[in-house]
């Protein structure tokens, strides 16, 4: 069993964001919603294999920048598929970063990019930094590009 679990509470969308978040991951799957009636109340997923509870908590609290769901990808097109599924009626941002349909912030990053930033010449790493802080989605040909100067 996990220790830690993400707990999301939603303005009355738990089910659809449940629904919506296992559609787009792979390894993904809803575990239990409880209902009053008609009326979803709770309910656990998984996305990747990671657990995340639920709550329609109703309107007093809403997401915030400040927590974000960072998604580690292997290459473009994963990059890319998981960029414009997750941004559809929400919104694109800086440096990889995207708010969801439901507030929730993401950051979609491919792994080449913490291995372009930590490269022992210095001057790559700068030239890698300047070049992701110019896009919203990330690139990783122009990143490698930024890197080879």
């Amino acid at each position: 069993m996990q220790k830690i679990s993400p707990f999301l509470w939603f303005d009355g969308q738990a089910e659809e964001a449940m629904n919506f978040y296992t559609s787009i991951f792979n390894n993904s799957k809803i575990e239990d919603v409880n209902r009053n009636g008609a009326q979803v109340i709770s309910g656990t997923f998984q996305l990747e294999g990671q657990r995340f509870m639920a709550l329609n908590g109703g309107p007093q609290f809403n997401f915030s920048p400040a927590i974000s769901l960072f998604v580690s990808c292997e290459t473009q097109q994963e990059v890319d598929e998981l960029w414009e599924k997750l941004s559809e009626g929400g919104e694109k941002q800086r440096c990889g970063w995207l708010q969801d349909k439901f507030d929730v912030s993401w950051q979609i990053i491919p792994t080449a990019l913490g291995t372009l930033l930590s490269d022992k010449d210095a001057a790559k790493a700068q030239r890698v930094m300047q070049a992701m802080l110019q896009m919203d989605k990330i690139d990783i040909e122009r990143l490698q590009q930024a890197s080879e100067g």
